[in-house]
C-alpha cells in the first residue's frame, strides 16, 4: 500500500500551491519590488515547471519504457523488473494549485 504523502500528480498541484502561496506572501508582505519577491517568483516558476513539463514527460517515458520490457520479457521468457513511475501533472492541476495558492496566501496576509 503506497503512503499518500508519497504519492506524485493529481488534483490540485500541491507544489504548485506551496511554491506560488511562498511568492504571492513575500508580494504581499514586501512589495513586488523586494529581491526576495524576485527570488521566491524565480523559483516557483522551475517547481511548476518541473511539476509541468519534467516530471510528466518522464512519467509518460517511464511508462512506454515498462511496457517495452514486459513485452520483451514475455517474448524471451526473462525476469523484468520495472522503473519507478513518477506522474507530473497536467496543466489544469498546476494552474488550480497556482490559484489555491494565491487566495491561501492572501487569506493569511490579509484576513
Amino acid at each position: 500500500m503506497e503512503i499518500l504523502i508519497w504519492r506524485t500528480g493529481g488534483m490540485p498541484s500541491s507544489h504548485s500551491a506551496m511554491v506560488s502561496a511562498m511568492a504571492a506572501s513575500v508580494a504581499f508582505v514586501e512589495g513586488i519590488d523586494s529581491n526576495l519577491f524576485v527570488v521566491t517568483l524565480m523559483f516557483a516558476l522551475i517547481v511548476v515547471r518541473d511539476a509541468l513539463g519534467v516530471r510528466r514527460s518522464s512519467g509518460i517515458q517511464a511508462r512506454v519504457l515498462n511496457w517495452l520490457g514486459r513485452q520483451t520479457a514475455e517474448k524471451l521468457k526473462i525476469g523484468f523488473h520495472p522503473i519507478k513511475e513518477v506522474h507530473g501533472h497536467s496543466p489544469l492541476e498546476v494552474a488550480v494549485g497556482a490559484v489555491l495558492g494565491i487566495i491561501i496566501a492572501a487569506a493569511f496576509c490579509f484576513l
